[in-house]
């Protein structure tokens, strides 16, 4: 989103970074403790963390790595890794 500092900014404040710069667009990160992690905004962390436990829970009971790389859609590696890292729950 596109703000003019002009608006947004005391004079003061304005003064200091022109200084710095002048006539272009500068972007200001979020602070750290306020940015979302990825895909935290639009839920892929959540829908890949519960297409995860879905793909254990197949395996536990006996699916094949390959019949859940064709119904997922995933390689032979990943399957492994998610099988893996569920072992010891």
């Amino acid at each position: 989103m596109y703000v003019n500092a002009e608006d947004v900014l005391p004079e003061h404040l304005l003064d200091a970074i022109q200084e710095y710069v002048q006539g272009v667009e500068i972007y200001i990160p979020k602070k750290p403790e306020e940015r979302l992690g990825w895909g935290e905004r639009n839920g892929t962390r959540k829908h890949i963390a519960q297409r995860n436990k879905e793909i254990v829970r197949l395996f536990r009971k006996g699916e094949s790595i390959y019949s859940l790389m064709e119904r997922y859609h995933l390689g032979y590696d990943s399957i492994r890794k998610i099988v893996s890292a569920h072992r010891k729950e």
